[in-house]
C-alpha cells in the first residue's frame, strides 16, 4: 500500500478527532470558559506559575510528552504489522491518549494547578492518594535515570548531536530573556533562534564530538553523571529561563524535520517510485517476540496514551496556561499531535527503511529485503539503538528525495531524538521534585523541604539508581521492564479519577472518560499478569516482588475508584470553584 496514501488518510483522521471529538470535549464536557480563572493568573509567581502564550505552550507541552515514546514505540511495534499499529495509534489518540491528556489538564487546572496525586485525595482519601503518590513516584524515578541514560546512549551512536544539543541551552536562554524579560518579537526572535540551531547542527557534523572512557567509567556513564547535573540545574531555575524557550525551539526542529520529510516523501513519490510499504501489514507471530495482544498496546505506549502525560498535565502546563480555551490545543492537539509523529515514524521504518539499508556486513539493501535483516526476529530489532537507527535511516532516506545529503540528514534526526529525550529527562525532574513537596506538605518535613532540596532528592536517588549496576549508568535498565505496565496503569488510574469528577459534574458523560479507562485497565492488567509469570519463569525474583507490589496496590486504587464511581453521588458542594472574574491572587505555599 502507498506510504503517502497512508499519511493522507492518517492525517485526515487524526485532524477530524481533533475539531470534532476535541470540540465535543471543550464545548460539552468542560465547558472551557475564557473568563475562567486559570492558577497561571491567580497563583502567579514568575517562577512556576506563569501565564504564556498558547504556542510557546504547545511547544513546552508537545516535546514534553513526546520524548522519544512515540519515536521508539512504534518502531518496535510494527514488528507485528504495521496496519495493527497504525490502527493502534489513530484510533488509540484519538479516544484514549489525547481524551485523557486534555482531561487531566482541565482537572488540574480547576484544581489550583495540584498534580492528580493531590487531587485523588478528594475523590479517594489521604490513604489512597499516599498509593498514588508512591506508583507516580516509581514512575518518575525510573524516567529519570532511563533518559539521563538514553541521552548518554544518543551522544554516543550520534555525536554529531553533541555540540547542537548542549549549544541549543544559551540559545534558548537568550530567546527566553530577549521575549519574556525584554518584551522582544516572538517571531523574530523564533526565526534567529531556530536558525542558530540549524548552524549548529552544521557544526555538530563537522566535529563531532565523543568523550573518552574515564577509568573504569565508560562514555555513557559519564555523560548520564553530566546530564543528571544538568537535569538539576533545569528543573530549579523559573519555568520561562530555559524550560519555556527550549521547548517552544525543539517543537520549531520538529516541525522542520516534518516539512523535510514531507517533502521528500513527495519528491521521491513524484520521481516515480511508489513508497510502498514493504512491511507486513499483519505479523501476529514474530520470531521470539511476546504476544501481540496486550504488549502491541503496552509497547506503543506513547504514541496512543501514556500515564506519563498526566504528569506533565498536571505538573507544568497546568501552571502556564493562559486561559480555558488554549486547553484543547495543548492537551487534545499536543496528543495528536504526537500520534501524526508515530504514524510517520511507522511510515519511516516500514517504507523509508527500505529505499536503503546498510546491513552488518555493508552491503546496501532495498525493499522486503531490508525489512527482513533488521526486523526479521525480536533479537534482532532489540535494543534502543536498533530502534534509532531504523527510524534515523528512514527517515534520512525521504529527505534524500529533496537533496539533503545521508549525514546531514542524520545529524538532523540525532539532535531532534536527543532534544526530546532532554525535554523529557529535566520535565520529569522538574515533576519529581513538585511530588516531593506535595508528600510532605502534611508531615513534619514541611519547614525543613525547600525547592533547592526537593529536586537534590530528586536527582539523587534517580542517579543512586542509574548506577546501582556500576558505572556505566545502565542500572535503570533493571527495572525498565516493569515501566511500560506502570506508566499505563498510571493512565488508567487518572482516566479513574476524571471519571468520579465527571459523575458529580456531568452525570450523561461519563462514559467519555470511563470506557477508554475499562479498555486501559484490561490491557494493563492482562500485561502485567504477563509479566509477572514470565519474571517467574526466568526467576526474575527482584521484579517479581515489586510487581506484586504494583499490582496490589492497583488493585487496591481500582476497587476503592469503583466503589466511588458507582455510589449515589451525594449532595454538596463540587470539586473546584468555577469562577467566570479573577478571584483575589491567594497566599501561595511556593512548591
Amino acid at each position: 500500500m502507498s506510504a503517502l496514501l497512508i499519511l493522507i488518510i492518517s492525517g485526515i483522521l487524526l485532524g477530524s478527532g481533533y475539531k470534532f471529538y476535541g470540540r465535543f470535549l471543550e464545548k460539552k464536557i468542560f465547558n472551557c470558559n475564557i473568563l475562567a480563572s486559570v492558577p497561571s493568573h491567580t497563583l502567579a509567581d514568575g517562577k512556576e506559575f506563569i501565564a504564556s502564550k498558547k504556542s510557546v505552550m504547545f511547544g513546552h507541552h508537545f516535546t514534553s510528552i513526546a520524548g522519544t515514546g512515540p519515536i521508539v514505540g512504534p518502531a518496535i511495534g510494527v514488528i507485528w504489522g504495521w496496519l495493527p499499529a497504525l490502527l493502534w495509534v489513530i484510533f488509540g489518540s484519538i479516544f484514549l491518549g489525547a481524551v485523557h491528556d486534555f482531561s487531566v489538564l482541565m482537572l488540574s487546572i480547576r484544581n489550583k494547578g495540584q498534580s492528580i496525586a493531590q487531587i485523588s485525595e478528594q475523590y479517594l482519601g489521604p490513604q489512597l492518594k499516599y498509593a498514588f503518590f508512591m506508583i507516580i513516584c516509581l514512575a518518575l524515578w525510573i524516567v529519570i535515570a532511563i533518559f539521563a541514560l538514553i541521552m548518554g546512549l544518543i551522544f554516543t551512536q550520534f555525536p554529531t548531536s553533541v555540540i547542537a544539543i548542549w549549544l541549543e541551552i544559551p540559545i534558548a536562554i537568550g530567546m527566553g530573556y530577549w521575549v519574556f524579560k525584554k518584551k522582544g518579537n516572538l517571531i523574530l526572535a523564533t526565526i534567529l533562534s531556530v536558525s542558530g540551531m540549524y548552524v549548529c547542527v552544521y557544526l555538530g557534523q563537522v566535529f563531532p564530538l565523543t568523550l573518552p572512557n574515564w577509568g573504569s567509567m565508560p562514555s555513557s556513564g559519564i555523560w548520564a553523571f553530566i546530564l543528571l547535573i544538568y537535569a538539576f540545574v533545569a528543573a530549579r531555575i523559573p519555568v520561562n529561563t530555559l524550560l519555556q524557550p527550549r521547548d517552544f525551539l525543539n517543537a520549531w526542529q520538529l516541525y522542520i524535520a516534518l516539512a523535510l520529510i514531507l517533502l521528500g516523501m513527495i519528491a521521491i513519490a513524484l520521481q516515480g517510485n511508489p513508497l510502498i510499504m514493504h512491511a507486513p501489514a499483519i505479523n501476529p507471530s514474530p520470531i521470539g517476540a511476546p504476544s501481540i495482544w496486550p504488549f502491541l498496546c503496552i509497547t506503543i505506549a506513547c504514541g496512543a496514551i501514556s500515564g506519563f502525560h498526566s504528569l506533565i498535565c498536571s505538573g507544568t502546563t497546568s501552571k502556564q496556561i493562559n486561559n480555558e480555551i488554549d486547553a484543547k490545543a495543548v492537551g487534545y492537539g499536543s496528543m495528536i499531535g504526537e500520534g501524526f509523529l508515530a504514524v510517520l515514524i511507522i511510515i519511516a521504518v516500514c517504507a523509508g527503511l527500505s529505499l536503503a539499508y546498510t546491513d552488518n556486513e555493508g552491503q546496501t539493501l532495498i525493499g522486503i529485503q531490508a525489512w527482513n535483516t533488521h526486523y526479521g526476529s525480536w533479537q534482532s530489532s532489540s535494543g534502543l539503538g536498533s530502534k534509532l537507527v531504523a527510524v534515523v535511516t528512514g527517515c534520512a532516506n525521504f529527505m534524500s528525495g529533496i537533496g539533503i545529503s545521508s549525514s546531514f540528514a542524520s545529524a538532523i534526526m540525532g539532535v531532534l531524538i536527543a532534544s526530546f529525550a532532554g525535554t523529557t529527562l529535566d520535565s520529569a525532574t522538574r515533576v519529581q521534585r513538585y511530588m516531593i513537596t506535595e508528600l510532605c506538605q502534611n508531615s513534619p518535613l514541611k519547614n525543613w523541604i525547600t525547592p533547592t532540596k526537593s529536586c537534590g532528592i530528586a536527582v539523587c536517588s534517580a542517579a543512586i539508581l542509574a548506577f546501582s549496576s556500576g558505572l556505566n549508568g545502565k542500572g535503570a535498565l533493571a527495572l525498565w521492564p516493569l515501566f511500560g505496565t506502570v506508566n499505563q496503569l498510571l493512565a488508567a488510574l487518572a482516566l479513574l479519577l476524571v471519571t468520579m469528577f465527571l459523575k458529580k459534574e456531568k452525570k450523561g458523560y461519563v462514559w467519555v472518560s470511563f470506557l477508554p479507562c475499562v479498555a486501559i485497565l484490561a490491557i494493563t492488567l492482562w500485561a502485567s499478569l504477563a509479566n509477572q509469570w514470565q519474571f517467574f519463569k526466568q526467576g526474575s525474583w527482584g521484579l517479581l516482588v515489586i510487581n506484586s507490589l504494583i499490582l496490589g496496590l492497583a488493585i487496591w486504587l481500582i476497587a476503592k475508584s469503583l466503589e466511588h464511581i458507582f455510589r449515589k453521588t451525594a449532595k454538596g458542594k463540587t470539586a473546584y470553584t468555577h469562577t467566570a472574574k479573577s478571584p483575589k491572587k491567594p497566599s501561595l505555599t511556593h512548591l
